[in-house]
């Protein structure tokens, strides 16, 4: 393998890195690209190993030695202190991210996006390790816009609604809508780590990821996730795809996101990782504002793109409208908009997005399609009558 390069042109010294949640959707790709395009060791912690077991088996892999996978939950392993100071550099993925359980599980969100995460941050900070903190771009909550009246002009200026890293301000509902536990865990995990950077020299840098799309994703119940749950818009989407049902369009599917492509998006980490002079205390927007839809458009597209993609004709009525309430339960709320600013990771690592919209759908929903056929082959779940 030959020698890697950073962006300023020095080669890059193999290294050794403690990846949490590496069994995960995002930590599934990051080790395949670290095993298929580097020298960099990985210590892969999780409590499943699922998505990442063709990296692991068998020994002839070329990679062989340079991943090892070590099952452990981080609430509650002594373990983790010592891996972590075997590590150059940890790496976080840990969470739970999933909306329906902000709302009906707000005790775990908080519990797992907070306090599990503080020794992390901890034996980092105590042993002089460099950090990649994964938190989420609904930190931001609300967009000033939201607030405006819905005839205002300014609603379509996007200095009330583009989210900056440094500037935007965090707007979250109220108590009640415990809806932002998620948000709330998490935006305190990131002020406690920026705090740790400024006192105590911490090296870190945190990613908001903005809807990262693509194989593999969590989940499609059953198969991949628990049997009952309510996964975010896309998966929720596929799902209904999936099994023939209409898609339910929440508050008339009005919301407005960006989509990004794993691959994509992992470039952008592996940018972070080999660049640390670049990387180390900036918080990161990773998304692609080129492929902002609302979520009825996107719903459209992905009948659209399914319909291609598996040789199925789409439901006479593709979609269903249902409420907040009747969707999540009591206590849900919303942002309106997500749409990054991308200026801070294009001046620091010359990072853009490049896999436009349709395409990642079709590569997820080809995926998606395929792992549900051969799941029913196996009869881990039953064929929809028709």
């Amino acid at each position: 393998m030959t020698t890697r390069i950073d962006l300023d042109g020095r080669p890059i010294k193999p290294m050794t890195i403690c990846m949490i949640g590496a069994g995960g959707f995002i930590g599934s790709h990051l080790c395949e690209k670290l095993m298929a395009e580097t020298p960099h060791k990985v210590l892969a912690l999780d409590v499943y190993s699922d998505k990442i077991k063709h990296l692991l088996e068998p020994d002839s892999l070329p990679w062989v030695g340079r991943i090892v996978f070590h099952r452990l939950n981080i609430k509650h392993d002594s373990r983790l202190e010592g891996l972590i100071k075997m590590a150059d550099l940890t790496i976080n993925f840990a969470a739970i991210c999933t909306p329906a359980d902000y709302n009906t599980r707000p005790l775990d969100t908080i519990y797992s996006n907070f306090i599990d995460a503080l020794p992390v941050v901890k034996y980092c900070s105590d042993n002089n390790k460099r950090l990649i903190h994964f938190s989420t771009c609904e930190v931001y909550g609300k967009t000033i816009g939201s607030f405006l009246p819905k005839d205002s002009p300014l609603r379509k200026d996007p200095a009330y609604y583009v989210l900056k890293e440094d500037t935007s301000p965090c707007i979250f509902g109220s108590i009640q809508k415990q809806r932002w536990s998620y948000a709330c865990a998490k935006q305190l995990i990131e002020r406690l780590i920026y705090a740790e950077g400024a006192e105590n020299g911490l090296d870190f840098s945190i990613v908001r990821p903005f809807n990262w799309i693509g194989p593999r994703m969590d989940f499609i119940p059953g198969i991949d996730g628990p049997i009952e749950g309510v996964p975010r818009v896309l998966a929720c989407f596929g799902n209904n795809l999936l099994r023939r049902e209409p898609l339910k369009l929440v508050d008339g599917g009005e919301s407005q996101r960006t989509f990004v492509y794993i691959k994509d998006a992992i470039e952008a980490v592996l940018l972070m990782i080999e660049n640390p002079d670049r990387a180390n205390g900036h918080i990161f927007n990773v998304g692609n504002p080129n492929n902002e839809v609302t979520v009825r458009q996107l719903a459209e597209m992905m009948t659209k793109v399914y319909a291609k993609v598996s040789g199925e004709p789409s439901l006479e009525s593709p979609t269903i409208d249902v409420s907040s309430k009747e969707f999540y339960g009591e206590g849900y709320d919303d942002s309106d908009k997500r749409i990054p600013d991308m200026t801070i990771i294009n001046r620091q690592l010359g990072w853009n997005p490049k896999t436009s919209l349709w395409d990642l759908l079709e590569s997820t929903l080809t995926y998606q399609h395929r792992t549900y056929a051969e799941a029913i082959k196996k009869s881990m779940v039953k064929p929809i009558a028709s």
